[in-house]
């Protein structure tokens, strides 16, 4: 047995690497790794090692020993191996320290007989030592005068996050995590000068226990001084400054900066965007205070941090074109250009050709304001042939939209004249001006990959007014998705969606307005909108739609899963003729750079047929 140590104290910067270090400096000192570095050509001595020890020490002692690791060196020799075999036992119990064992039955042995020699290794690591008294010291959180209760730094909930709590096994990696967490905590906020002043692990090997101490500084509490801009040349500062949330006298806060750089790159003006508090302004201040009174000190070190914005602009002008299949509208070619600067706006305009649809559209967006609204308008023209019902719509519209990803709501105003064409008959003529307000709420745990939350829809708007209207009308519609987890690798997604319109006739409506459903984002094992009003052989859209969803996932591996689903619904003048169509079948699911990618096999109940379907996720 081991004679009892006394208490240890760890410095707190110790880590394992450190440790190796000083193992192999002592061995360096017998002169084993001196020889093995010298420039002697000596074929390597071969032999090999078996350690006994439980898992986790074992992989922990194969990837450090040196016994491991000078294994196959060219001036590895007999005596050479000896004197590694007579360290390995200190440096093991050094090692297994690292993991919580501080009072190991540790053995080296050098087996020399057969024609390679092995060495085998047997630790025994007894009982862990367990993490006992913890005393975090929190030094400089006084509390800011005139500051309301709700709104002064937590540092309850601060202790409360630290990691490494009482009764767990002390391990020194876990021990630096939950010092860094508890820094990272602080200086991600209003104190980003915080350090730890003091840390300490002091280990009684008889009792089984590490005293913890962490003394942190909180250092002067900071805030967001004036907003500056690098980089700018083409692009107006509006670009940079309406976007901005921060106002000097905010508090210094790391998450802040982050959203307004996620915010600036998603304009699309910008290459590279890099957002921070400019420390090194208010660097001359400091040293200048140096000599000064410490009153003066305190009061240079609370100085406000510039909020610096360095941008990369993009390219002015930008072409693009592209290539593709829909099972929804079939073959696709498509011409895109943007122009960042168009009398101050920036301008995107695309030509998509499609077999089933055709559209040419240019838009105009000014630059988000200051109360954050994102305004646009633009023209287009469409044609579709879909079902035996030909539309060609042009229109010109105005948008303004606002909020964030978790809550978007816009108000567009849009004049539109439609010709609608069945079975190669001209059947209407109809123009429109309604004004529609819309809003999404998001409450997802990944917008990308969501896995549990939902994500929700809901339109209302029409035409009301006798101007530039041939049928006044109301139409409101609500779509919606919820994600539920049921286990680690397996996941349901139901779908739903609600539509109806309001008006005296249905003539004079415009078929974008009405309702018809089918395809990969409705009933699969339908086409694309095959499901609405029969006229003749034409499919024409309803006053009324009613959709559902339910699929189940299962996740074989991290980002390929499969799916089998069931989906219902229809579209029709009355409810009597929402008679729901139903469409089942298995699909396979990738998560892609880009979103989930879906492939689908459905089998369409009324139809009698197999459609393949495949879409880029579900939500919206």
């Amino acid at each position: 047995m081991l004679p009892a140590l006394p208490a240890k104290k760890l410095a707190g910067s110790r880590i394992l690497a450190q440790v190796v270090a000083k193992v192999s400096g002592c061995l360096a000192a017998a002169g084993v790794l001196a020889v093995l570095a010298s420039p002697a050509a000596a074929q390597a001595l071969k032999y090999d090692v078996h350690i006994a020890a439980p898992g986790a020490l074992e992989e922990l002692l194969e990837q450090n020993l040196d016994l491991l690791r000078f294994r196959g060196n060219p001036r590895m020799d007999r005596e050479q191996l000896l004197r590694l075999v007579r360290a390995a036992p200190e440096q093991i119990r050094t090692l297994v320290a690292t993991d919580g064992y501080y009072s190991p039955v540790v053995s080296a042995k050098l087996d020399r007989d057969g024609e390679t020699p092995k060495v085998e290794i047997s630790v025994q690591p007894g009982e862990p030592v367990r993490v006992g008294d913890i005393d975090l010291v929190l030094e400089g959180f006084a509390p800011t005068p005139g500051l309301p209760p709700d709104q002064q730094f937590d540092t309850a909930r601060l202790k409360a996050g630290w990691t490494l709590k009482k009764g767990e096994v002390f391990r020194q990696t876990d021990w630096e995590q939950a010092k860094r967490g508890l820094l990272r905590q602080v200086v991600q906020t209003r104190y980003p000068r915080a350090q730890l002043t003091d840390s300490q692990a002091t280990v009684d090997p008889e009792q089984h226990l590490a005293a913890l101490r962490v003394v942190l500084d909180s250092g002067p509490e900071l805030r967001f001084g004036e907003l500056r801009i690098e980089g700018l040349k083409r692009y107006p500062a509006a670009i940079v400054r309406n976007l901005n949330p921060i106002h000097a006298g905010d508090y210094y806060s790391e998450a802040a900066l982050q959203s307004y750089q996620s915010r600036l790159q998603d304009t699309g003006y910008f290459s590279s965007v890099e957002v921070s508090a400019d420390m090194g302004a208010i660097l001359n201040e400091q040293l200048d205070a140096a000599a000064a009174t410490p009153a003066q000190n305190a009061e240079a070190a609370m100085a406000p941090l510039p909020l610096l914005v360095r941008v990369t602009e993009n390219k002015r002008r930008n072409v693009s074109a592209g290539v593709g299949f829909s099972t929804n509208t079939g073959n696709r070619a498509s011409l895109t250009y943007d122009d960042l600067s168009v009398f101050g706006l920036r301008m995107k305009s695309a030509l998509t050709l499609e077999t089933k649809k055709q559209t040419a559209r240019s838009d105009f967006y000014f630059p988000t304001t200051a109360e954050g609204y994102n305004d646009s308008f633009g023209a287009s023209f469409e044609r579709s042939d879909i079902s035996g019902e030909v539309t060609s719509v042009a229109s010109v519209a105005g948008k303004r939209a606002w909020g964030t990803p978790l809550l978007e709501r816009s108000l567009s105003l849009e004049l539109l004249t439609e010709t609608k064409t069945l079975d190669g008959i001209p059947s209407s003529t109809s123009k429109s001006l309604p004004l529609t307000y819309g809003v999404t709420w998001r409450k997802l745990d990944n917008l990308l990959f969501p896995t549990k939350g939902y994500a929700l829809n809901a339109q209302l708007g029409g035409a009301l007014l006798p101007v530039l209207t041939d049928r006044a009308f109301v139409r409101g519609y609500a779509r919606g998705v919820l994600y539920r987890p049921l286990t680690t690798s397996t996941n349901l997604i139901l779908r739903a969606e609600l539509g109806g319109l309001a008006s005296r006739d249905k003539v004079g409506v415009p078929a974008v307005y009405l309702f018809r459903a089918g395809g990969d984002q409705s009933v699969r094992g339908y086409a694309f909108q095959e499901l609405g009003v029969r006229e003749g052989d034409a499919i024409t859209g309803g006053r009324y739609l009613a959709t559902g969803s339910a699929e189940f996932q299962y996740w074989f591996k991290p980002s390929y899963g499969a799916a089998v689903f069931y989906d219902a619904g229809n579209a029709g003048d009355t409810f009597n003729a929402l008679h729901p169509k139903s469409g089942y079948g298995v699909g396979g699911r990738w998560k892609s750079p880009v979103g989930p990618i879906n492939v689908d096999v459905a089998y369409g109940h009324a139809v009698r047929k197999y459609r393949l379907h495949f879409s880029l996720g579900f939500t919206f």
